[in-house]
């Protein structure tokens, strides 16, 4: 058991339209005309933040929703009865930035197809509206659905039975080395600028100091980057990096790149085999200075007044036609016995959690006024807020040095 004076779990919570469940959108509960509206999003964030949780991430890609597989090269799929099209989170966080105070705001930006600039620019941006509580959860696309929306590149089928078995194709590994590369663009364009470029001397009339804006003169196969940036650094210095990872490509490109890694283990002892695989891929590219924070994923069902989280779960399966599947374990049942397994991961090593709520107006109250409290209790999370900045919550470095400072 940790200290309840200094907790080392963290909590969090992944954010994606009506919820995670695709019938979620058909619950009383739901709000599904107010999915694309600013005040539906505040008001989940302001949830998440009344129960003291770490951070929000928000989704986001850059094809519509589909049932089929995300890296399925036949695109989309066609049904009418699921929820289709959503917001750009990074521009979602940035609204909602002003809507509170104090939770971590980590949207989802594609690097595929995305421009290292744009990113490093958005990201800071939404760091400065936020006072420090900005990140970037990291995604890798490209399928050829995705792909025939920008008419740049073409990528080759998927064999998505070797995928399922562990084995990622030349032509998808590539994707992740470009990834790397777009996340140390970005990085470098962060530290473009000093902390203390910016002078403001109206009686020197010397707004900036020149010889503390940086070009970063970033040369490789992907990206030819001269910079500066055009955004000043931002209030974290470096905003904190995310990475969702299932298997060893992606959890090298967490180790090179991220700040912490969002993984998946099952409900039961292979917990264990996920934690030894990600500290094999931080041995594997050489990774320096602290080990990634290792966060699990789980889909969450909780039982409310009336209705326990088993029927509520059969319930929606009978209206989506089909029963719930995930790339992440699915947890139904009590506050309580969520709670027994987070403590569980808790003790093996698992620095935090992120939970996923299959009904976002439903799940989420429940996770901030049931599961959390549980956890406080036990001396597993903290209660209320103790620092400024989303790295100061993470427990990270609040005082990042910027490699092109001169010593």
């Amino acid at each position: 058991m940790t200290d309840a004076a200094d907790p080392a779990l963290h909590l969090g919570v992944a954010l994606d339209g009506a919820g995670w469940h695709p019938a979620a959108w058909r619950e009383p509960s739901a709000r599904p005309d107010e999915l694309f509206d600013a005040r539906y999003w505040a008001d989940l964030a302001r949830t998440a933040e009344r129960g003291g949780l770490d951070l929000i991430t928000i989704e986001d890609t850059l094809t519509l929703q589909s049932s089929t597989s995300p890296i399925d090269p036949a695109g989309p799929d066609e049904r009418t009865d699921q929820v289709r099209g959503r917001l750009d989170a990074s521009l979602v966080a940035s609204r909602l930035a002003t809507a509170t105070e104090h939770i971590g705001l980590v949207p989802v930006v594609t690097t595929t197809h995305t421009e290292p600039f744009h990113v490093a620019k958005a990201v800071a941006t939404l760091d400065h509206v936020s006072h420090g509580r900005g990140g970037w959860q990291v995604r890798v696309g490209g399928h050829g659905a995705e792909a025939a929306l920008f008419g740049r590149r073409q990528f080759e089928p998927i064999d998505l039975a070797a995928i399922t078995a562990g084995t990622l194709p030349d032509s998808v590994a590539e994707r992740f080395d470009e990834a790397v590369d777009a996340v140390e663009v970005v990085r470098r364009l962060w530290d473009s600028w000093e902390d203390d470029a910016e002078i403001r001397d109206v009686a020197t009339r010397r707004f900036i100091d020149r010889d503390k804006v940086h070009t970063i003169d970033f040369q490789g196969r992907w990206f030819s980057v001269r910079g500066p940036g055009i955004v000043p650094r931002s209030p974290q210095g470096q905003p904190v990096v995310a990475v969702l990872a299932h298997q060893r490509v992606p959890y090298e490109l967490a180790a090179r790149s991220g700040d912490l890694v969002f993984v998946t283990p099952p409900l039961g002892a292979d917990a264990v085999g996920v934690l030894a695989d990600v500290r094999a891929a931080e041995a594997a590219v050489g990774r320096d200075g602290a080990p990634l924070q290792v966060w699990a994923d789980l889909v969450v069902l909780l039982d409310g007044p009336g209705e326990s989280a088993v029927d509520r779960l059969a319930r929606l399966d009978e209206r989506a036609g089909s029963p719930l599947t995930s790339d992440a374990a699915v947890a139904v049942g009590s506050a309580a016995a969520l709670a027994d397994q987070i403590e569980t991961w808790h003790r093996l090593g698992y620095a935090g959690v992120r939970l996923r709520p299959a009904v976002a107006t439903d799940d989420l109250p429940r996770i901030v006024d049931d599961l959390a409290p549980e956890l406080q209790r036990r001396g597993l999370v903290r209660s209320g807020y103790r620092e400024a900045t989303l790295r100061g919550h993470l427990g990270l470095p609040t005082t990042v040095p910027n490699r092109y400072a001169a010593v």
